[in-house]
């Protein structure tokens, strides 16, 4: 069992005070009257509103940050007292679901006295959604247009203009308390990783062993096992992302799991590799390939340095490696509320790297036709460059004998 002293969870009020003040002068920079936000992690990011709930689809939540005022949460009557519990004070609310207006008078409205007092401060008309890469709506499309006749109706001014990347770029970079959560959770199934061999073992099958990694995680101490894939194969694998099954691990298999596990939200997401028996010399090579490929996304991982630059130096180690080919296109991403966030480890990715930016570095190759080897570790850049969440991996493939 590990000796980890569990992070405080939520946040004071203080943190949500700040996020908003950012976020509202990211809006008037660029002249928002409001941020309509429909889905979990930005409403949890904004209100610390955390609940299990968002599993179904049948009701829509909703929170509007204007560039005036204090935010505005309009949901099911059914949420109002878990939201009450945090820093929120101005939350309107219905029964839901309703058959034909569920929210969107109230929604309307909301965004209605948010654009009112924007345009008297300063003129603004124009409402943020998520609309670019890697983000969504989470509403029914008929309320959406109905939503826009409405404002439209009011003041045909009012525009919905793409707000991601004030969002995208705010929640990127962590606050000391987010950190501490994410290093947590890392730090607690790095434990279970380096214990595995302890409860896994030849005969198995791989739903035994996803069933027995997951109790052994709950029992260290994080909140669920969100996330879980991999499986073994003979001298390593060819998919990692299929359910677990029947096949029973024997001599000569690699077995990957990779796994996002949460605490307080927040996920963590990295992967380790084993081998049992005598594992095929090629798999041993490409086990140390990307391990050395993520001690140089590792070294490149610096303030005002680019997700593109950590692809390079991942990807110029497995290339002199003999990797096949790039299918996966990516070699890692953020990390954070969310199991993966933007921005990606790719040739093309230039976003600049911040103090406090978490990543995943999550080099894979095609050692051999149909024979894959994928190496994954949390980091998080400081000011002096990137530090470890997760515990590193052995640089050898630990062998079950």
């Amino acid at each position: 069992m590990t000796s980890l002293i569990q992070p405080k969870r939520g946040f004071d009020n203080a943190e949500f005070e700040k996020r908003f003040a950012v976020v509202q002068s990211k809006m008037r920079e660029q002249q928002l009257a409001a941020i309509l936000l429909t889905t979990e992690h930005d409403i949890n990011y904004y209100t610390g509103y955390l609940t299990q709930f968002w599993q179904s689809p049948t009701r829509p939540w909703y929170l509007v940050l204007p560039s005036e005022g204090l935010p505005i949460a309009v949901i099911p009557t059914i949420g109002v007292e878990c939201m009450s519990k945090g820093w929120m004070t101005d939350i309107r609310n219905w029964s839901s679901p309703h058959p034909t207006d569920d929210g969107i008078s109230l929604l309307t409205e909301a965004l209605v006295e948010s654009v009112e007092r924007a345009k008297a401060a300063s003129g603004f008309t124009n409402i943020g959604i998520s609309s670019g890469r890697e983000a969504h709506m989470r509403m029914p499309l008929c309320d959406l247009e109905q939503l826009k006749v409405n404002l439209s109706n009011h003041d045909k001014q009012v525009e919905f203009v793409d707000a991601t990347v004030i969002m995208r770029r705010q929640r990127m970079v962590k606050s000391p308390n987010e950190i501490e959560k994410l290093r947590y959770v890392a730090q607690t199934v790095s434990s279970v990783f380096e214990r595995l061999f302890e409860f896994v073992h030849p005969g198995m099958t791989d739903a035994e062993v996803f069933r027995a990694f997951k109790i052994q995680c709950l029992t260290e101490g994080v909140d669920d096992v969100a996330f879980l894939v991999g499986g073994a194969d003979q001298g390593g694998y060819s998919d990692i992302i299929s359910p677990a099954g029947p096949r029973k691990i024997g001599e000569g298999d690699v077995l990957i799991l990779d796994t996002g596990c949460t605490f307080d939200g927040y996920y963590c997401d990295f992967d380790r590799n084993y081998g049992f028996g005598k594992v095929d010399q090629s798999a041993h090579d490409a086990y140390e390939a990307v391990w050395e490929a993520t001690e140089q996304g590792f070294l490149a991982a610096k303030p005002g340095n680019t997700p593109a630059d950590l692809f390079h130096a991942m990807n110029d180690v497995l290339q002199k490696a003999g990797a096949l080919g790039d299918s996966v296109g990516r070699y890692g991403h953020g990390l954070g509320l969310q199991l993966t966030e933007p921005p990606s480890n790719t040739r093309w990715d230039d976003e600049v790297f911040e103090v406090g930016t978490v990543m995943t570095l999550e080099p894979g190759m095609e050692f051999a036709p149909g024979k894959l080897m994928v190496h994954e570790e949390n980091i998080v850049i400081t000011e002096n460059g990137a530090e470890y969440l997760s515990r590193r991996a052995l640089p050898k493939m630990p062998i079950y004998s």
